[in-house]
């Protein structure tokens, strides 16, 4: 039954006239379309590789025993978690609305020269994402059990080395999964960077259809290629999960190696 249903609707979708199968076909391996590919991708990975820094730093800095580290990372979190993504994205394009120059010492530049579309996506994404990532990389460190730390202090490890080569190897596994979700859901959530002009999938599909008309067949092409990017995105979080089991040897033999070499 829901076989049929769903070649009920495939057969209502590449019947449908209004689609404009054809204008599909010109435009899914247009030059501007993947040029706008290519800007969602670098886009997504930087602001991923900048969140993961930012969760790592402030995930380590939870761990202080300074109540004013702490309070700082409790308030980055609330603030970019709660701040939704679409109101961040444009503060950080109208910065300089509040600052107009961005100085270094003796050295100052217009904000508007450094704050283009793309810096300011980067930026919004980037915070925006950081602040998951700091909660995802915690619970990583939460999953080991605190016995394992102590154990490691009284062999005379020192906190930091501990952290490094018992607290980390092991929270991998339980990091990567959701850091795999995130970044999928930041593929996704980077199309909301079309209202500040990013140059990216969707801000180059609504410049062909602002001119031609064609929303349906370009909204097309611009759904086939997100799900492309996310369904390959999702094989390699697999694999990356299947590497970093608990039951995948290479890490069990990473881990005894970092301890063994720590306990010399």
């Amino acid at each position: 039954m829901a076989i049929a249903i769903l070649g009920f609707l495939l057969y209502g979708l590449v019947t449908n006239e209004n689609l404009e199968w054809d204008v599909v076909g010109a435009y899914l391996f247009a030059d501007p379309i993947l040029e706008g590919l290519w800007m969602t991708i670098k886009l997504s990975l930087a602001a991923q590789f900048i969140a993961v820094l930012i969760g790592c730093m402030l995930a380590l800095l939870g761990e202080s025993r300074n109540p004013v580290f702490r309070t700082f990372v409790k308030a980055y979190v609330g603030l970019f978690r709660g701040l939704p993504l679409l109101v961040l994205l444009l503060i950080c394009f109208n910065a300089a609305l509040f600052v107009p120059r961005i100085g270094i010492g003796g050295a100052s530049w217009e904000t508007n020269t450094l704050i283009t579309g793309f810096t300011a996506a980067v930026i919004g994404l980037s915070l925006h994402e950081g602040a998951f990532m700091v909660e995802i990389i915690r619970a990583g460190f939460l999953s080991v059990h605190p016995g394992q730390r102590e154990a490691a202090q009284v062999l005379g490890m020192k906190r930091s080395l501990a952290m490094r080569t018992i607290v980390i190897p092991q929270s991998i596994r339980v990091i990567i999964p959701p850091t795999g979700n995130q970044f999928i859901s930041l593929l996704k959530a980077s199309s909301l960077v079309a209202v500040i002009g990013g140059g990216d999938l969707l801000t180059r599909a609504q410049q062909i259809y602002g001119s031609n008309f064609k929303v349906i067949p370009l909204l097309v092409v611009v759904s086939f290629w997100y799900l492309t990017i996310v369904m390959l995105a999702t094989l390699g979080q697999h694999f990356l999960e299947k590497k970093y089991s608990l039951s995948a040897g290479p890490q069990r033999k990473f881990l005894k190696s970092r301890v063994e070499e720590a306990a010399k």
